[in-house]
C-alpha cells in the first residue's frame, strides 16, 4: 500500500503548477565533484490573469547526486521582482490572495509559491514568494508591488 501512496503522491507533484516558470539562466554557488553545482537559478513567468504583469523568481537549488535525482530538498530562499511589461488587463474572475506561480522544492511536500494580492486602495498589485515548509525557523519570503498604470502613450 505505501508504494501506491508515494507513486500516487509523486505523480500528484507533477501536474503543471499555476504557472509555468521559464529559466532565464543560473550562477554556480557550491561546486560538487561528482554532479551538479548548487546553484541560484533565475526563472521567469508571466501572470496567468494579469495581462501585462511578468515576474522574475531567483532561487536556491540543491545540486550533487540527490540535487540531480531531484531527491534533494531546496533552502527556502527566494527573491521576486514584478514589473508591468505592457497594458495591464485583469481576468474577471481573478481573485484576490490567489496563488499564481507553484514550484516543488523537495521530493515530496514543499513547495515555493506565489500569491497575489490587490491592494484596491493604492490600486497595486502585490506578488509575495515564501515556501510553504518551514526550514530553520521563520518563513523566508520576499514582496514585489506593480502599480496598475496606463501603458503607452494616451
Amino acid at each position: 500500500m505505501k508504494p501506491l501512496f508515494f507513486l500516487l503522491l509523486a505523480l500528484f507533484n507533477m501536474l503543471p503548477n499555476a504557472a509555468s516558470a521559464e529559466i532565464i539562466g543560473s550562477v554556480d554557488t557550491n561546486f560538487q565533484l561528482l554532479a551538479r553545482d548548487d546553484d541560484i537559478v533565475i526563472e521567469a513567468f508571466d501572470d496567468p490573469k494579469v495581462q501585462g504583469v511578468a515576474c522574475h523568481l531567483s532561487r536556491a537549488r540543491r545540486g550533487g547526486v540527490k540535487g540531480s535525482l531531484g531527491l534533494a530538498e531546496d533552502t527556502s530562499d527566494a527573491s521576486i521582482a514584478c514589473r508591468q511589461i505592457g497594458p495591464i488587463r485583469m481576468d474577471e474572475k481573478m481573485q484576490d490572495k490567489e496563488t499564481v506561480f507553484s514550484q516543488k522544492t523537495s521530493l515530496l511536500f514543499k513547495k515555493m509559491q506565489v500569491v497575489r494580492f490587490l491592494d484596491k486602495k493604492r490600486n497595486v498589485l502585490v506578488y509575495l514568494v515564501y515556501s510553504d515548509k518551514l526550514v530553520d525557523g521563520s518563513p523566508k519570503n520576499s514582496i514585489s508591488s506593480v502599480p496598475i498604470m496606463p501603458w503607452g502613450k494616451p
